[in-house]
């Protein structure tokens, strides 16, 4: 669609270094479409891994856990885990992806789980707890990479509608409104010179 500017030397100059910033900023923007879909296929990866792992250590919690408290009461086991605690350090640091920021954990767990202090419970409670704690870890970098896998997704969807806007909007309607305005001065040249033509011709026959 032709911009609405007047037909002139100037405005035309203007048009064109707007169009050659447009070019350039698509391209640009290009670039980081694809370095942000690189990055994304590189976490959506990550994730499917991390996601695999943690449902194995669940699974394998669950297990051990069932097994470990199938002869207990519902109210023996309220009772047994109000005791159990664990303490866990948790670190994190912004990682710069583009224009995002995108965090990062780290999980520690500093101390063993507490034990129940009571004589008569089944070791397999222990075993199980004990396992919780490997698998905190990869809980909370499945939240991160899930998380981090969202903010690109929506980075990406930005970016394509900017770079769609470039490409199919702005850079077609600055093209199509340079050739206007170039084939009106072409125009306002050629009614110029015959205009002069036709004042030369007058001037020589007198």
């Amino acid at each position: 669609m032709k911009i609405e500017v007047s037909a002139t030397r100037m405005e035309l100059l203007r048009l064109r270094k707007r169009l050659a910033l447009a070019r350039r900023g698509h391209k640009l923007l290009k670039d980081k479409q694809d370095e942000l879909m690189r990055k994304f296929l590189e976490l959506i990866e990550e994730y499917k891994k991390s996601r695999k792992q943690t449902d194995q250590d669940l699974l394998d919690f669950y297990k051990e856990y069932y097994r470990a408290t199938i002869e207990y009461s519902e109210e023996r086991l309220m009772a047994l885990f109000s005791y159990p605690e664990l303490e866990l350090d948790m670190q994190s640091e912004i990682v710069p992806v583009m224009n995002l920021r995108l965090p990062k954990f780290q999980v520690k767990t500093n101390k063993e789980i507490k034990c129940f202090g009571v004589k008569d419970v089944n070791v397999g409670i222990d075993f199980s707890l004990a396992r919780m704690k490997g698998f905190i870890p990869h809980l909370v970098k499945l939240a991160e990479v899930e998380n981090n896998v969202k903010e690109l997704a929506l980075e990406i969807e930005r970016t394509r509608r900017r770079v769609n806007a470039l490409e199919y909007i702005l850079i077609p309607d600055l093209e199509e409104t340079i050739d206007y305005i170039s084939m009106k001065i072409s125009e306002v040249e050629r009614s110029n010179l015959t205009r002069l033509m036709k004042v030369k011709e007058i001037v020589e026959r007198h």
